[in-house]
């Protein structure tokens, strides 16, 4: 199918590895408009609910130290904890019933949340119940594991759904068990981060060997890009195994219609970077490359509280890059805001910075462009999908500030190249990347795996 709109036009993501050829393999699982799709077999048939028992499901998510209820911007509190709760919700809006099994870290939590309707949070007693840094989890997965089989055996759900690597062990054990079809979506693998991160990556040893296992072991695997199809089949997860379903964007709440936060700083341009305070996201990157770009001020957004900046050490790390490059007056750390604040904020911005070392997906640049925001991003794993260069903005090599720093510089150079890309980027994710099409991608999916396993009953 040709289109005159290039923001259709799938970014190139050829290189030495061959990338180019695995990205070519689903590219059409990125548009789930089933208009676009000329014969419609037994799948679509089932996901549309023409008579194959998908409709009405107790659907079981299970995502252990990502909870849906938590605080955004913490070390181990982001994307994955907001493409949990959008996708129960719009799962939830297709006439499924979602529980969502996340661990317990507070002993005043209750044991269950209605989070929206049809929508159910679950706290699940594996360790102590209190924060514990996810790379520590791993020892209390059995625990989970089995809490969550002895759940299911009074009370099975239709299929199960985990989301990372130690959800996916604890789904497993319990899926085992159960004999119940279970589906698995990584988020993050653990060749890529030891490959970029090296001796500074704090993942369990067992890491890997355990996510081939969960691959291997479960009915199938739901990536978020291409890209992780490459990395799939470097650890021998057969491709035909693999389904590709982006993740997602509220496109009501991120839109270029509505209030923008105040700019105070004093400066001509805001750039905006929003996330995690860990090392990979690149927020040192976007300092130097600041040193550049004379007029502009950086905001960066997500960390711990604004009252607990300062004694965070990724924030006096950061603090001492910007005195440094002689730009501290120039960066401002906002720490961890609630999600109503999110959209504003990417609305008061000039150009939106995604400058991860990696990103396995990365929610942000859908968020900036579903608000009419460019985005300079750094050409790696899910970004390679979602920013289509140069209509929706700029992909640069990561850990580039000079590269950075010209991509930034040639779009707050030009207002008009600003606005066609906003403008664009708005066009894409609407037609791609909102949560009702990312839950018809899905629960195709679903409808796969339930169609080689004998019938199953809906909710009441």
């Amino acid at each position: 199918m040709t289109s005159l709109d290039p923001t259709d036009a799938d970014p190139a993501t050829t290189d030495a590895t061959g990338r180019a050829e695995v990205g070519a393999m689903d590219v059409d699982s990125m548009n789930v408009d089933s208009t676009d799709v000329g014969v419609l077999d037994a799948r679509e048939a089932a996901a549309r609910g023409d008579g194959n028992g998908v409709r009405g499901l107790s659907i079981a998510l299970v995502s252990e130290h990502a909870s849906p209820l938590a605080v955004l911007g913490g070390v181990d509190a982001g994307g994955q904890n907001v493409h949990v709760a959008r996708l129960a919700g719009a799962l939830a809006d297709r006439g499924h019933h979602v529980t969502v099994f996340t661990r317990r870290d507070a002993r005043d939590l209750p044991d269950r949340v209605p989070l929206r309707p049809g929508v159910e949070v679950h706290h699940v007693p594996a360790g102590p119940p209190e924060p514990i840094p996810k790379d520590e989890l791993l020892p209390y997965m059995a625990a989970f594991g089995r809490w969550m089989a002895r759940e299911w055996r009074v009370r099975p759900p239709d299929l199960v759904h985990s989301h990372f690597w130690m959800s996916g062990v604890a789904s497993l054990r319990a899926t085992r068990e159960s004999r119940l079809p279970f589906l698995h979506t990584y988020h993050a693998l653990g060749t890529v981060k030891r490959r970029h991160q090296g001796q500074a990556d704090t993942s369990p040893p067992e890491r890997i060997d355990r996510e081939r296992q969960v691959g291997l072991g479960c009915d199938r695997v739901i990536a978020t890009c291409h890209d992780e199809v490459f990395e799939l089949s470097r650890m021998r997860i057969p491709p035909g195994k693999v389904g590709v379903v982006p993740c997602g964007v509220d496109t009501e709440q991120f839109c270029p219609d509505g209030p923008a936060a105040p700019r105070d700083g004093g400066q001509r341009y805001r750039l905006l970077q929003l996330g995690r305070l860990v090392p990979r996201k690149g927020a040192a990157v976007s300092i130097t490359a600041l040193t550049r770009l004379p007029d502009a001020e950086l905001l960066v957004v997500g960390g711990p509280p604004a009252d607990r900046l300062d004694a965070d050490p990724e924030v006096r790390r950061l603090r001492e890059v910007a005195r440094l490059a002689g730009v501290a007056d120039r960066v401002r750390f906002t720490g961890g805001v609630p999600p109503e604040e999110v959209a504003p904020l990417l609305r008061s911005a000039d150009v939106v910075l995604c400058p991860g070392d990696y990103e396995p997906f990365g929610i942000v640049p859908l968020e900036a462009m579903a608000c009419g925001r460019p985005v300079v991003a750094s050409a790696v794993g899910g970004q390679l999908d979602t920013v289509a260069d140069p209509a929706t903005g700029r992909l640069v090599p990561p850990r580039d500030p000079d590269a950075l720093a010209r991509a930034v510089g040639e779009l707050l150079a030009d207002p008009a190249r600003r606005a066609a890309c906003g403008a664009a980027g708005r066009r894409r994710v609407l037609s791609r990347y909102g949560w009702a099409r990312v839950a018809a991608a899905t629960e195709k999916e679903y409808a796969a795996v339930l169609a080689t396993r004998p019938a199953v009953t809906g909710v009441a």
